[in-house]
């Protein structure tokens, strides 16, 4: 018997304008009226997670950050945070300006009223790079140089650009520092053709979920995971149900027990778990 479900948000729960279908909505609701445990498991930070599933009435959990931060919307309880160590923090961005890369530091300041510190002069040109910082709306702070950054809350350090610097500077920081981060590449994003995170080395989607759902005394056999990209594929690979978006990366459908028939443009997450949890 199933006893918790975590469901991604982009490309997931989410349609690709960003919203949630009243059926997704609807669905979520009567999982927790149910005695469902409902987990938004989601790379976004808790604040633009919480903003994105604002219509859901019921209060749920939230695992941000990949696994960084795990909060609860209705009365803010924060079950786990995972931050990256300084020293490597600033080993990470030397690489990163050594590089040309430029750095996107995501914070644990939510009650603070911003997520992000980025440094003042960025060039305009990166279109990349302004593209992800449009979604955050002002909920971010500016400084001189990440190197002189004080506040040891890093959630993450977040990269946007090609594929192929990504994957380039991916396999650049894993070859030289094997183990003192764990880092991925998503695909599925409109802001850039992919985007690298990289952060504390046991922060991931499975890990926390799991930490948190056996602090709750569920077993990995009664958990489910929904998720269409490379984050995701951890968690759906490892949870007693693995379900991949119909509209998923190749990778993530190898390792997943069930393939949504529909889209997230179908309320894909709805019509699948109706069909499976018989309801």
């Amino acid at each position: 018997m199933y006893k918790l479900i975590a469901i991604d948000l982009d490309g997931t729960l989410l349609d690709d304008e960003k919203n949630i279908s009243r059926e997704d909505s609807d669905l979520i609701e009567q999982l927790t009226r149910n005695g469902y445990e409902v987990v938004i498991a989601t790379g976004r930070g808790y604040w633009s997670a919480k903003q994105l599933t604002k219509d859901i009435s019921k209060s749920f959990v939230i695992l941000a950050n990949n696994g960084n931060v795990v909060r609860e919307t209705g009365n803010g309880k924060t079950f786990i945070t995972k931050y990256l160590d300084m020293d490597d923090f600033r080993l990470l961005i030397g690489e990163a300006n050594k590089g040309g890369f430029h750095s996107i530091v995501h914070m644990d300041n939510y009650s603070r009223g911003y997520d992000i510190i980025v440094e003042k002069e960025i060039d305009a040109g990166d279109i990349y790079y302004h593209n992800y910082l449009s979604r955050f709306q002002e909920r971010y702070k500016k400084i001189d140089d990440h190197m002189e950054l004080k506040d040891s809350r890093i959630l993450a350090v977040v990269y946007v650009g090609t594929k192929k610097d990504m994957e380039y500077f991916h396999g650049l920081i894993n070859q030289r520092y094997p183990g003192r981060y764990n880092s991925h590449i998503v695909e599925n994003i409109q802001s850039a053709e992919a985007l690298l995170e990289v952060m504390n080395p046991l922060g991931c989607k499975w890990i926390s979920l799991l930490e948190y759902a056996e602090g709750k005394g569920i077993d990995r056999s009664e958990i489910i995971a929904i998720g269409d990209d490379n984050n995701d594929i951890q968690m759906i690979e490892n949870a007693g149900c693995g379900i991949a978006m119909k509209n998923a990366g190749a990778r993530v459908k190898q390792v997943a027990d069930i393939i949504t028939e529909r889209d997230n443009n179908q309320s894909g997450v709805a019509f699948e778990l109706k069909k499976l949890l018989n309801i």
